[in-house]
């Protein structure tokens, strides 16, 4: 299988952990990643509020790079947000006058958009292309006895209904299972993490991240799909502790690092030191071992 990789700016950040293990755990699955050459910014979320245009013009202008590659139909985006705009631009692509709209911006690079790619989460690949058999093949480190609690985030299920059911979904279960893990059974894998409140409703942010690390009481580990979840999971775990005296630390990783640990990756491969919570605790095991 060949995907066409689009990382975004997180995962060349804050986030070099999940691109890392991504590429790592993938590679391990026999997937060949095609990295966009000259891929810049998808606009994240502030580009909407300067401009609608600009906030379609930027993903957009990804997916005409895409399409100038031969070979590979689908773009991958282990990104939540980065998926999200991605998704939105091949949405309008498929209208005629949006399309067009898009390219008269487009056409000052010499780049076109016709609509003929699809957008992919990273997720909705390692659920439905690649499957928690093919996954359960490359276990060499079962993760048994670990009660994992999956955390999906909002975007990469809403509002494009494309791969789960956003309310209530499942399409992290059987991958879990399929290290050897369990599943720890909450109700709190869709609800929102407070995305950026943390930065301008502090107040509001750390309400929902505190419900959810509440929820999370009982389980080795939260695993997600979002650099923006992951971050505000982790980085305040510390406070919201004190705050509630009670202590609510957890590791945090990311799905592929849970992967690459069953898989018995070297840690040059998952990268759990970059991480903000105590994820090398959960790992201290012959995966981790240097190779």
């Amino acid at each position: 299988m060949t995907y066409l990789y689009y990382p975004g700016c997180s995962l060349e950040g804050s986030a070099r952990e999940y691109d890392i293990s991504t590429r790592s755990a993938l590679k391990a699955l026999d997937v060949t990643l095609m990295d966009i050459p000259d891929w810049t910014c998808c606009g994240a979320s502030a580009a909407a509020s300067v401009s609608t245009l600009l906030s379609l013009v930027l993903p957009a202008r990804n997916l005409a790079l895409a399409e100038a590659i031969p070979g590979a139909d689908d773009i991958l985006a282990p990104c939540s947000a980065c998926y999200l705009n991605l998704k939105k631009a091949e949405v309008q692509a498929r209208d005629e006058s949006e399309r067009s709209r898009l390219n008269a911006v487009l056409e000052v690079e010499n780049l076109r958009i016709s609509g003929r790619m699809r957008v992919r989460h990273l997720l909705d690949v390692l659920s439905r292309d690649i499957g928690a058999d093919r996954i359960r093949e490359k276990v060499t480190a079962p993760l048994s006895g670990k009660r994992i609690a999956p955390y999906y985030g909002c975007q990469c299920l809403r509002p494009y209904r494309v791969f789960d059911d956003p309310e209530r979904p499942v399409s992290m279960n059987a991958l879990i299972e399929a290290t050897g893990a369990q599943v720890f059974s909450w109700n709190m894998g869709a609800v929102c993490c407070g995305a950026s409140n943390m930065s301008t409703h502090a107040a509001v942010g750390t309400s929902l991240t505190t419900a959810i690390l509440k929820a999370a009481k009982g389980a080795d580990a939260i695993v997600t799909v979002c650099p923006m979840c992951q971050m505000n999971l982790e980085a305040y775990q510390d406070g919201i502790s004190q705050s509630c005296q009670d202590n609510l630390r957890i590791p945090v990783m990311y799905l592929p690092q849970l992967l690459g640990l069953a898989f018995g990756l070297p840690r040059a491969d998952i990268r759990l030191d970059l991480n903000l919570s105590e994820a090398g605790a959960f790992a201290a095991g012959p995966a981790q071992a240097e190779r």
